[in-house]
């Protein structure tokens, strides 16, 4: 039976875990970032701005959650503006709080999105750009660089595991009970071969990434990167791993 390290946070592994499963392969969840809220910040005067990116579902629910809690009345100044999505998880996130975003690109990353907004759209306005502690800085690169201004706000951050749970993957690793490596985040393959000490893993170990940004992450470390899927969401991810694992 083949197992696959899951490095996404726990509550986000479930349906995934889930859907590995039906392709008869076992899962080991090691969640190499802890999702935790940032204190500190307030919700700006949306009013203010022309347009907000979010990133991920992480982005949606801790922003969301102090919006309503403190800034109740930004919910309407938020649905007058022009929403942008990484992903369609983050897009349906949005939905649920009544608030609709641009079409969501076919690859979600951060560079797929940028590349499909037009010059036009972004020069001489004014975005807010909400963000993890690790977030690569694409989006608000791309906004200052076409003539737009960004404001940057992290509403959360992303801690590495601990160091006894570390011990007990890498000794998995070291014994070859781990078939395929999967990672959803340039953060989840940094923090976990930060955690590992060392970018070397066994003969016959397959790397998986879920898009392209994450991807060019592992290669950057100097990594083969074997698996990525043509759809870029959690049901392909699982799909193209079954798929070569079985194969």
């Amino acid at each position: 039976m083949k197992t696959v390290l899951v490095t996404r946070p726990k509550d986000q592994a479930a349906s995934f875990v889930k859907k590995l499963e039906e392709y008869g392969l076992i899962s080991v969840v090691f969640p190499t970032i802890e999702i935790r809220p940032v204190s500190g910040w307030k919700v700006p005067d949306l009013s203010l701005f022309d347009g907000v990116f979010f990133t991920s579902p992480n982005s949606v629910s801790f922003f969301m959650e102090r919006l309503l809690k403190e800034s109740p009345d930004e919910l309407k100044n938020l649905k007058k503006l022009k929403v942008w999505a990484v992903g369609k998880t983050t897009s349906s996130d949005l939905a649920a709080h009544g608030v609709t975003t641009r079409p969501v690109p076919k690859i979600s990353d951060a560079v797929t999105l940028m590349e499909e907004i037009d010059t036009d759209t972004i020069s001489g306005r004014s975005f807010l750009f909400l963000r993890g502690s690790l977030s690569l800085g694409t989006i608000p690169e791309v906004i200052i660089r076409r003539g737009g201004r960004c404001t940057e706000l992290t509403v959360y951050e992303n801690l590495p595991p601990s160091l006894e749970e570390s011990a007990k993957i890498k000794s998995l690793l070291e014994r070859g009970e781990l078939s395929c490596l999967s990672f959803t985040s340039p953060s989840t393959a940094v923090n976990f071969f930060e955690a590992m000490g060392t970018t070397a893993i066994p003969d016959g170990v397959k790397v998986a990434a879920i898009g392209t940004t994450t991807a060019a992450a592992l290669k950057n470390l100097g990594l083969q990167v074997d698996i990525i899927p043509e759809s870029f969401d959690a049901l392909g991810f699982a799909k193209a791993i079954a798929d070569a694992m079985i194969a």
